[in-house]
């Protein structure tokens, strides 16, 4: 037999209840993920300008070397 109203309501409320919850989750999971995601891009940032001061540094090294090279 067909379920009664009350019982569509129901499952109905019961349905809405869980969406409702599911989507604070999410919203706290995408929050968290947000700051996350704002971390590593700016550890990305700082290790890219890192690599160019290292590059830099090595580059002028071998610059010097090449130089004192030429003179011996």
């Amino acid at each position: 037999m067909a379920d009664s109203i009350d019982e569509q309501l129901r499952r109905l409320e019961l349905r809405v209840e869980f969406l409702l919850a599911e989507c604070a989750r999410l919203r706290e999971e995408n929050r968290v993920l947000r700051a996350a995601q704002e971390t590593l891009v700016a550890e990305r940032a700082s290790l890219l300008e890192k690599t160019a001061t290292a590059r830099a540094r090595v580059e002028a090294m071998i610059g010097r070397l090449r130089a004192l090279e030429q003179h011996s």
